[in-house]
């Protein structure tokens, strides 16, 4: 939806905190709205930008890591078995989503429930490092720790 903040998604869960009394509202002050506008792209980018524990990986970074061309590891990207965001203009993606130089295992069907829940791959890769209330800890965490089935049933739960 063109021009439409996560946030103003009808039927979404609202995962940035707006209306809820134990989070502070991130897109309806004014504060937030001066200072980060709510056109297409630009929320997420400052939601990913602002998690402080994520390591990045540029591509060249895992093409050395992976051992895979520049190609295959956009490929990996394009078809969800690593998601990326935009960070500084430049494409990364969370170290957390490889184990053992390989792509996490885990990742890729997770990111097929998400997308098929209408997440875009940008939302995705937001809620996979946010803290979730109902897991306890971030999804991604979750999904490191063996309890893929759960995540999925909670990323079900938000369509």
């Amino acid at each position: 939806m063109p021009g439409v903040t996560l946030a103003q998604r009808p039927g979404r869960v609202n995962d940035l905190g707006a209306g809820r009394p134990d989070r502070p509202d991130r897109t309806g002050s004014s504060e937030a709205s001066d200072r980060f506008p709510t056109g297409r792209g630009s929320w997420q980018a400052w939601i990913v930008t602002e998690a402080p524990a994520t390591e990045w990986l540029t591509v060249p970074d895992l093409v050395e890591l992976l051992g895979q061309s520049p190609s295959r590891v956009r490929r990996l990207i394009a078809d969800r078995y690593l998601l990326a965001a935009r960070v500084d203009g430049v494409l990364k993606v969370p170290a957390a989503f490889l184990r053992d130089d390989a792509p996490l295992p885990e990742l890729h069907g997770t990111a097929i429930v998400l997308a098929d829940a209408g997440f875009t791959d940008d939302e995705s890769l937001e809620w996979l490092l946010a803290v979730d209330d109902s897991l306890g800890t971030t999804p991604i965490e979750a999904l490191r720790s063996g309890r893929k089935s759960e995540v999925r049933r909670v990323a079900q739960a938000l369509a």
